[in-house]
């Protein structure tokens, strides 16, 4: 393995990665909520009265960072090598293993490991695990 050094971000990481613990801390802190973004948006699925109006404020900001941050600098380029039908299944493979998960990885691996849980612990290990298997199968031995 080869790390491109070019693009290697350590402080711009850490820094994403603060502001990401920060913004989970505060939520819990705050208003008692646990950040995981499946919960978030599930719950305004079934909406409870006095329960929106922090769902939506908190996933609307996972829509105006990436423009604050267009305002200060230009995005890094995309490159996505698969195709649209691969990506849609992606998508439904994870948000299957969410509902199996009762969570995902940002409920779990962020916030549940912060609390020292032990079914976010594991969770977040098979996440891992799955992840590590698909990444060798689609590029060793279905050659993608």
């Amino acid at each position: 393995m080869n790390i491109d050094w070019t693009h290697f971000t350590p402080l711009a990481s850490l820094a994403g990665g603060l502001m990401i613990g920060l913004g989970a801390a505060l939520l819990l802190l705050a208003n008692g909520r646990i950040a995981g973004i499946s919960g978030i948006l599930g719950g305004l699925l079934r909406p409870a009265r006095g329960d929106i109006a922090w769902r939506v404020a908190f996933l609307a900001g996972l829509f105006v960072a990436p423009l604050a941050w267009l305002a200060m600098r230009a995005m890094p380029p995309a490159q996505i090598d698969h195709t649209p039908a691969l990506l849609a299944v992606a998508g439904l493979l994870v948000g299957l293993g969410t509902r199996f998960g009762s969570g995902c990885t940002s409920g779990h691996g962020v916030c549940g490991i912060a609390r020292l849980s032990p079914r976010s612990l594991v969770a977040t290990l098979c996440f891992m695990i799955a992840g590590f298997v698909t990444v060798y199968v689609m590029r060793h031995v279905l050659g993608g």
